[in-house]
């Protein structure tokens, strides 16, 4: 299967609008800073499919992706879960950074400073 038939498969066309339509307070906050090239001058894409996996966030031109995480990844079950869906997304050479909610939320120079690291940036985020 080509690269081209991975993303954003048709399928999953009204899950990624449910999703982008349903964002919490912490993927908003994010991506206020994301869109529209801000960051490192990269494009940045929320609620983007890659095969059958809906990732928060997804900057084509580094094959990254970030995952925003709330309480409902704290419970043994979904902490395998998000382990397996992270590693069959890194065996397409994409690298995943997670952060807590309440990071985005309260640190976000932080997360934004991690992003750049990952990016090889020395932007200043802020």
């Amino acid at each position: 299967m080509r690269s081209g038939q991975l993303n954003n498969l048709n399928v999953l066309t009204p899950i990624r609008k449910e999703l982008r339509n349903g964002a919490t307070e912490a993927e908003v906050t994010l991506w206020h800073h994301l869109k529209g090239r801000q960051l490192a001058g990269r494009k940045f894409r929320r609620q983007h499919s890659i095969g059958l996996f809906v990732l928060d966030f997804y900057c084509p031109s580094d094959r990254l992706a970030i995952e925003v995480d709330g309480d409902v990844h704290n419970t043994p079950d979904a902490i395998t879960h998000d382990e397996e869906r992270q590693h069959a997304i890194e065996t397409l050479n994409i690298t995943v950074l997670r952060f807590r909610n309440d990071d985005v939320l309260h640190r976000i120079d932080q997360v934004l400073s991690r992003i750049h690291e990952y990016l090889g940036t020395a932007d200043n985020p802020g």
